[in-house]
């Protein structure tokens, strides 16, 4: 027997159009010149791209002009030889997206049709010495789709053409409210050649820890596949050192190990992320044959739904290793359109990102992709906690029998790849179908259930699945949901479940400073949009539409049912909060702006929720949505290129370990200013610091409240202010032993009724540090320059109250900065005298 191997086939592939439902033999018939070089895993958008047959989609218009791609049939090919030959041979396909056909040697292998389920054929049988030919036939998947729509029904949904809802794909390539439309197909993970003699088919490894001793079991159940006759199989545990810790010869495939002393992994910012490795071997006379390592993290995680003192419904929240934490996070989309272009570093930039704004949960969304391995690598080691959707996103999907089977298929290699992560929090059949459902009569009180046959695959196919293959995670049925006491469900319902709070933006339009009226259990989307970077936009935009409002400007705004609308909800709340100035610079700046104080509100509201042990009102907020796949106005916090936006600083401020937060009541009398403070981390003694300023800068009023900081808490604490006689703005720090631990402002608003006093802040670089002075209060101070990184931006400032600001990669000469009612300008820097 021979140990086994395994090989990539990623080079020498080419790419041709093909007539529709062409055999292998038309497509070898091809001649030599209809074939482009491709790369796999890829796309026929992205070779295409790359051979410069199709313009840049993503710049300008030119989404229009790429259409015709997805409506077409596309053949990929490579050749391969073959030295020597094991007992089974098989070529393995990690994804194939999505209405696939392949031959080998002109030899049928399979037909696929669902994006998420790797395919394994044994082709010992077909190979030969040199020059094996991998034909793969990939069908328009619009034209595929709307095959199955008209056998099956046209049925509602929200976003992206109505045929998606048959099409076991990436439900964003047919288009989203904040996405183009790219309907790519091709091998879009890796297709490769296994030679075996043995392999192992499934390791599952279940876990039970003793928090109180450190004591720590593994359960291990491995199976195999292929001559087992004088094999065995051994474990063995290496600590985060890479040191062995524990190791066990298994028995019938199965096993434990037992480690004492063990450590625990925690999201970041509550402890450490050590990663233990298991390493399943399989033996035969003194050879491997077999081999699995994969990287695993102990701790326990539970979904908590208790009662909430004083109010109805029950709480939503996590702990992990015995301990509940507030969860600040945000909604997770694929990172491109084009989903070859998301390289492992890439993945980690985005995850890091994150990990920066104090986030402790991504939730991956229903309308995309089960992730790469490497972005669940970057959570692992991050202690970053992944909310896993199943890939069902805003429609009422079918669940006939062949469907169903599909589903079956895709979710057991989910479940099967995924559930060893330390990251991974828990399962959830959907996004917003539920709310589809009810939107149209078909989910809710008194409606019976066939009317909304997706709940056979949420209540149970996924669940019933969930619990053989990862019984120790929780699984919820859609996000949102809220299921009540009567025994129904609804998906809007703020005391129970999660929900999607979309009262603003959405649904009436809320102004963004309420959101604490639109606060739940777990608030598991909300958001509001902005441009993303001046810089991109100068990328993207053609010269001529580099102007607000301009035709390719909005086309980039998706957003909106039916005809988009993003930017008239965008342009009533720039007219509720700003002044806008007239140029596209302007306009980046006061989107963003918008969208920062947005953030701001909405998180320290709902983290001021989470309040103390039994009271747990709020248990999470998860912003939508973190990143973009192509450069757009949306809701992300980080726009494609990877630029952080105003609102992740708002957003980090707002998740730091230790927080506060600031708010003046205009319309009492005498005036109230709440002085809230969150706080993560153990017991601390706070002096909270509150002064008023006049809007020319003058200090009206000084006051000092001490105030403990209970461990894992938040708390209001209400004082009554002097009454100024004029708009003031408030300044809140919280400081231990002297040393500022947090900041809050507190600003009149509308903003546009105010307007400040010109300011001429002063800027000096020493070293790494930006030491920046105001003489009058400056609102949302925005710094930028080419090559620099600053670890705190978007920032407010009162008078004569210096900021230090530390810089990252170039040390600039020249600084643009811009801030409310300030256009953008630039100042030298000055730096210190030396002598």
């Amino acid at each position: 027997m021979k140990p086994e191997t395994s090989r990539n086939l990623e080079r020498r592939w080419q790419l041709a159009e093909v007539p529709a439902g062409a055999d292998a033999a038309a497509i070898a018939a091809l001649a030599g010149t209809a074939w482009i070089a491709a790369q796999v895993p890829g796309s026929a958008h992205g070779a295409l791209l790359a051979a410069g047959r199709i313009p840049d989609p993503f710049h300008a218009a030119q989404e229009a002009d790429v259409q015709w791609v997805g409506d077409r049939s596309w053949a990929w090919r490579t050749h391969f030889d073959v030295d020597t030959l094991s007992t089974h041979e098989d070529l393995v396909f990690e994804g194939l997206d999505t209405w696939c056909t392949a031959w080998l040697n002109g030899q049928l292998l399979l037909s696929s049709d669902n994006m998420f389920v790797p395919q394994r054929v044994d082709v010992r049988a077909h190979l030969r010495p040199v020059g094996n030919e991998l034909l793969l036939r990939f069908d328009s998947p619009l034209a595929r789709a709307r095959e199955q729509e008209a056998r099956f029904g046209k049925r509602p949904l929200w976003n992206g053409d109505s045929a998606r809802l048959h099409a076991r794909k990436a439900q964003y390539h047919f288009g989203w409210d904040w996405g183009p439309v790219l309907l790519t197909s091709g091998p879009w993970r890796p297709v490769r050649r296994h030679s075996w003699d043995v392999r192992i088919e499934a390791l599952d490894v279940r876990q039970q820890l003793d928090l109180a001793s450190g004591r720590a079991l593994l359960s291990l159940r491995t199976q195999l596949a292929g001559e087992q006759r004088g094999a065995h199989i051994t474990h063995e545990l290496l600590d985060p050192t890479g040191r062995p810790a524990a190791a066990v010869e298994a028995s019938d495939g199965e096993a434990s190990l037992v480690l004492d002393h063990a450590q625990l992994w925690w999201p970041h910012g509550l402890g450490a992320q050590p990663l233990y490795t298991l390493v399943t071997r399989v033996h035969a006379g003194g050879t491997v044959l077999a081999e699995d390592r994969r990287r695993i993290g102990l701790r326990t995680l539970r979904l908590v739904q208790a009662p909430v003192a004083g109010e109805t419904g029950s709480s939503f929240c996590f702990e992990v290793n015995g301990r509940d934490f507030f969860v600040g996070g945000a909604n997770w989309i694929p990172d491109d359109s084009l989903l070859e272009r998301i390289s492992p570093a890439r993945y980690r930039e985005r995850v890091a990102q994150a990990v920066a704004a104090h986030m402790t949960m991504l939730r991956v969304w229903g309308g995309g992709i089960y992730e790469d391995d490497a972005f669940y690598d970057a959570c692992d080691e991050l202690g970053v906690l992944v909310w896993q959707d199943f890939m069902f996103a805003c429609g009422m999907y079918p669940a006939h029998e062949s469907f169903q089977a599909s589903v079956r298929d895709e979710a057991r290699a989910a479940l099967l790849r995924l559930r060893h992560r330390a990251s991974l929090a828990i399962w959830c059949g959907n996004n917003e179908d539920y709310a589809v459902a009810e939107s149209h009569g078909a989910y809710g009180p008194g409606v019976p259930a066939d009317r909304f046959e997706a709940h056979a695959l949420y209540e149970q196919l996924l669940p019933a699945l969930c619990a053989e293959l990862d019984p120790g995670r929780p699984y919820w049925p859609g996000s949102p949901y809220s299921p009540n006491d009567s025994g129904t469900t609804l998906s809007s319902d703020p005391t129970v479940g999660d929900r999607h709070s979309w009262e603003v933006w959405h649904q009436q339009m809320l102004p963004y400073q309420r959101y604490g009226e639109v606060q739940a259990r777990f608030v598991s989307e909300f958001g509001m949009q902005s441009h993303p970077s001046l810089v991109l936009l100068e990328d993207t935009l053609p010269a001529a539409e580099r102007y607000p409002l301009s035709p390719v400007l909005e086309w980039h705004n998706k957003a909106g049912t039916g005809a988009p609308d993003g930017a008239r909800r965008l342009g009533v709340y720039l007219a509720h909060n700003l002044t806008v100035g007239p140029t596209l610079a302007d306009h980046v700046y006061a989107t963003q702006f918008v969208q920062a104080e947005a953030m701001r509100c909405a998180y320290q509201d709902f983290r001021r929720r989470w309040q103390s042990p039994g009271a747990r009102a709020v248990g999470g907020a998860l912003v939508w949505q973190l990143n973009d796949c192509w450069p757009a106005t949306s809701w992300a916090l980080i726009d494609s290129a990877g630029t952080p936006k105003p609102a992740w600083h708002a957003v980090r401020r707002a998740l730091a370990p230790l927080a506060v937060a600031l708010r003046l009541d205009a319309e009492e009398s005498p005036r109230q200013a709440t002085l809230a403070v969150m706080n993560q981390g153990a017991a601390c003694t706070l002096t909270l610091v509150l002064r008023l300023f006049s809007l020319d800068g003058h200090c009206l009023h000084e006051t000092r409240v001490d105030r403990v900081a209970v461990a894992n808490t938040s708390a209001d604490h209400v004082i009554t202010m002097p009454e100024c006689g004029v708009p003031v703005v408030g300044e809140l720090r919280a400081l231990a032993s002297g040393e500022e631990l947090a900041r809050d402002c507190a600003w009149p608003e509308p903003f546009r009724s105010f307007p400040l006093h010109p300011a001429t802040p002063q800027f000096d670089l020493e070293g790494d540090t930006l030491h920046i002075r105001v003489d009058t209060p400056v609102k949302g101070l925005w710094l930028q320059a080419p090559g620099t990184r600053f670890a705190d931006n978007f920032i407010d400032l009162v008078p004569w109250a210096e900021r230090a600001v530390t810089l990252h990669g170039a040390r600039p000469g020249v600084l643009r900065w811009s801030a409310l009612q300030h256009p953008a300008q630039e100042a030298l820097l000055a730096r210190p005298v030396t002598a």
